[in-house]
């Protein structure tokens, strides 16, 4: 009876412990700091766009369309975005890359810059992308996301 009560145990300590661990796993970075700049970015599919707004900026709509956007701010107070070049890639799990074009956005004192994708249902990409701070320095981030269509 002690052996079934300790297994029962365990295995109760084992789920606990996944169960940990999971909550940890679901923890996704969304930003980068490089000195006095922070690098914000995201994923979202292009159907989370308001029509309107996509019309004005020409921005297409679709499942199967995501936009990497990225903002850069200053670490302290930094509230709006700022002027920055950029550029990359986007890489799947079989090494097929493609390129991430950029195009600058201004509403009010935001800057941000948004970059169109296609892709897969369930299609794991990493994303690398080289930036131009305002300082003049030059650094890179990489993250991975998994896109769904919605």
């Amino acid at each position: 009876m002690k052996r079934i009560l300790a297994a029962a145990a365990t295995v109760a300590l084992l789920f606990w412990a996944a169960s940990a661990a999971a909550q940890e796993a679901k923890i996704i970075k969304s930003h980068e700091d490089f000195g006095d700049y922070r690098v914000i970015y995201s994923v979202f599919n292009s159907e989370f766009i308001k029509p309107e707004i996509a019309q004005t900026y020409q921005l297409a709509r679709a499942k199967d369309r995501a936009f990497v956007n990225v903002s850069v701010v200053e670490k302290v107070g930094g509230k709006h975005g700022l002027s920055s070049e950029m550029s990359g890639t986007a890489t799947n799990l079989i090494q097929q890359s493609r390129p991430l074009k950029f195009m600058e956005i201004r509403e009010g004192d935001a800057v941000y810059y948004l970059a169109p994708l296609r892709f897969e249902d369930e299609e794991t990409l990493t994303f690398n992308i080289e930036l131009k701070l305002p300082n003049g320095k030059t650094e890179t981030i990489s993250f991975r996301r998994k896109l769904e269509k919605e």
